[in-house]
């Protein structure tokens, strides 16, 4: 065994041990939510833009692009553009072809702007409309088309419904070994009083998608182990593995 894999195999030890640990891992959840009546996710950007994401889910982000190597990553969500432009970034590092989907049901103008003017806009496309129409779908499909390396990133409507029907719409262009990463599951295990006056909330968010999802398909797994070493995310049993063509 040469060093880097033993070092590999101490990385897997040491998150075997964090996957049975049940104390620090409370204790991850109890941070997460008083962290979130800060609005912790909102204090953070990616190369200018606002990216509202948890950075230990970025650096999750970042192996799985590594490791896939997407030609095309498909984001429902995008917000102030700080996670397409992170995605995008990604790629550009890795030195590959491939661009970013990003799909929102109100791209407001001054983001589109901003995210239009950005060095990463090269590598980055928009589509406007609601995820789960019709003709919003059948746009991606004609994106997803020919390619080999497909990745998936779910972040817009949080409620049941929408994101079950994301999944259904979207799970289908996911390639084999790679991802459909729902976020904001963890909605199921936050307290009322920070869902406010959201369409979603306990029993009716991306968790309970999931895990209505997974009854229907043998195509995707929980990969644990990657919520097991980052530990604070906001995707807990939402890093989908793609294990069948």
């Amino acid at each position: 065994m040469d060093q880097n894999e033993k070092f590999q195999a101490e990385v897997a030890n040491n998150i075997k041990g964090l996957m049975a640990d049940g104390d620090v891992q409370a204790l991850s959840r109890i941070w997460m939510r008083e962290i979130t009546r800060h609005k912790y996710a909102y204090n953070f950007s990616w190369m200018g833009r606002p990216i509202i994401q948890f950075p230990q889910d970025m650096i999750a982000m970042q192996e799985i692009i590594w490791r896939v190597k997407p030609d095309l990553i498909i984001e429902t969500g995008i917000a102030h553009g700080g996670s397409i432009i992170y995605y995008a970034s990604l790629l550009e590092l890795n030195g590959q072809e491939g661009y970013v989907l990003g799909i929102d049901v109100d791209i407001r103008a001054h983001n589109r702007a901003e995210i239009e003017k950005h060095p990463m806009s090269k590598r980055i496309h928009m589509i406007q409309g609601s995820s789960v129409a019709d003709e919003t779908v059948a746009q991606v499909a004609e994106h997803a088309q020919g390619k080999k390396r497909v990745l998936v990133v779910l972040d817009s409507n949080h409620t049941h419904e929408h994101v079950l029907g994301e999944l259904n719409a979207y799970a289908k262009f996911v390639t084999k070994d790679s991802y459909a990463v729902v976020f904001d599951t963890l909605i199921e295990d936050m307290p009322d009083d920070l869902i406010n006056d959201r369409p979603w909330g306990r029993g009716n968010n991306p968790k309970t998608a999931v895990m209505e999802f997974l009854k229907t398909t043998d195509r995707f797994v929980i990969d644990k182990e990657m919520e097991s070493k980052i530990l604070i995310t906001v995707a807990p049993d939402g890093f989908l593995q793609c294990v069948k063509d």
